[in-house]
């Protein structure tokens, strides 16, 4: 695995993030028929919060982004792209295994959204997430906390 680390994100990452959320999202959504390369960016930007999200440098660059949003009794992971050159080396699943001990301590559920057909779901399952309800584009995923014994 690379050498990565998570930096807090900045109001001036959010470029960066919105181009890197179009170019990861892209098959996905041109798959599902819901690309369009101005709204995929501005989604980005009207959700985009510093305060909870935080960058992924591999190596000292730049490489993805990861948001864990609090709400009552939950987590919202939102957000979690990783330049595509760099997927399948394991980053991902350090970054998200790290993230979800932090929930696990407070005893917090943690949910997240999927594209139908996504790659990424096979992530998220090999973390113990299970399917809550799924519609024609999203899949809404939750995994409940998991006992420091048992992780």
């Amino acid at each position: 695995m690379a050498d990565w680390g998570l930096r807090p994100a900045s109001v001036a990452d959010v470029e960066a993030v919105a181009e890197l959320r179009a170019v990861v999202l892209r098959p996905d959504l041109v798959r599902l028929g819901r690309y369009d390369a101005r709204r995929v960016r501005q989604r980005l930007r009207d959700e985009f919060t510093p305060a909870h999200t935080w960058m992924i440098e591999v190596g000292g660059a730049s490489a993805g982004c990861v948001a864990l949003r609090p709400a009552k009794d939950t987590y919202w992971l939102e957000h979690f792209y990783l330049n595509p050159d760099l997927q399948g080396r394991g980053i991902g699943s350090a970054v998200l295994g790290g993230l979800l001990e932090r929930c696990d301590r407070e005893a917090a559920r943690v949910r997240l959204n999927v594209l139908r057909g996504s790659s990424a779901r096979r992530l998220y399952e090999r973390h113990e997430f299970t399917v809550e309800t799924e519609d024609e584009i999203d899949v809404f995923m939750v995994r409940a906390p998991i006992p420091a014994g048992r992780r």
